[in-house]
């Protein structure tokens, strides 16, 4: 559920972010890509490592 929650947060700020720089739609769908992709890997070693602590 984390990671989810994480990927759709970064996909939306990418999104913000790219948007904000004036980019084209082309730029706006792969900035939400490449966010949404490092925000989810973030999520699941965070997810990894509470698991493995809790």
């Amino acid at each position: 559920m984390i990671v989810i929650a994480a990927a759709l947060a970064g996909g939306a700020y990418g999104g913000w972010l790219a948007r904000r720089r004036k980019g084209k739609p082309a730029d706006i769908a792969q900035y939400a890509a490449g966010f949404a992709l490092a925000f989810a890997t973030v999520a699941v070693f965070a997810n990894v490592f509470i698991v493995r602590m809790g």
